[in-house]
């Protein structure tokens, strides 16, 4: 896989995943820093010209700097619940098609210290390029386990001892009543559609954001960001 830009590059070459990193020849600025990174690591580097930088990002903002990503380690349901060392909180992307969103949502998972992210495989963004530059970085560093079907990861993420909790713009019990202190998944639908009726059924609880504007939705990933803050609250008031 190829990413590119200064962040998910940096982030890329510290974890280790990295395999190989091109770069326009600059003497100063993050440049600099990127080659220093790849040495430090042992990782080759070659320069190379603004053609080559933009045939490899397809026409995305590479910042001057694209890397060769070993293939992502793919975990499995029962790996991310058994390897959380807390109260596991855990993402469900049901079919979230845009790779800004996922990129976004996974470095909001990231930063709110999420243990691992189930996404569909189907009909859904791919982990490349784009998904990572979005995560500034994030992606070399959040556990992912793809699955096919979403509805029976839900039955899986149960059987664990996990609630799962929906967000549905539908949903007349609002995000924060819900206790995210207990082993929870939120699980979101994709952009437009929202969570499948399947999906839905499957949730132990369906939650709405109350909204007080004249537009009646959020964009997905800052809907997750918000309710996955909300779990961060609470389990923060909980710990004292």
């Amino acid at each position: 896989m190829i990413i590119y830009g200064f962040n998910p590059v940096l982030e890329a070459l510290r974890a280790g995943q990295a395999t190989k990193v091109r770069a326009l020849r600059r003497v100063k600025g993050r440049i600099q820093e990127v080659a220093r990174a790849a040495a430090d690591g042992g990782v080759p580097l070659e320069w190379v010209d603004q053609a080559a930088l933009d045939r490899l990002a397809r026409g995305g903002v590479h910042q001057g700097v694209a890397a060769d990503l070993r293939a992502m380690r793919e975990y499995s349901i029962e790996e991310i619940v058994r390897e959380t060392a807390g109260v596991p909180l855990i993402l469900v992307l049901d079919g979230v098609e845009d790779p800004q969103n996922v990129g976004s949502l996974l470095r909001t998972a990231d930063a709110a210290g999420v243990d691992g992210v189930v996404r569909q495989t189907r009909h859904a963004a791919p982990l490349g390029g784009a998904a990572a530059k979005a995560s500034a970085g994030a992606i070399a560093h959040v556990k992912v386990a793809p699955v096919v079907n979403v509805a029976r990861a839900l039955e899986e993420l149960k059987a664990a001892g996990v609630w799962t909790v929906g967000l549905a713009v539908e949903a007349g019990r609002p995000y924060y009543e819900v206790d995210f202190t207990v082993p929870t998944a939120l699980v979101l639908g994709a952009e437009g559609p929202g969570l499948r009726r399947l999906v839905q059924d499957r949730c132990d609880w369906l939650v709405s954001i109350p909204l007080g504007g004249r537009v009646q939705s959020l964009n997905v990933a800052v809907a997750g960001a918000i309710a996955l803050f909300e779990a961060v609250r609470q389990r923060r008031l909980a710990d004292g």
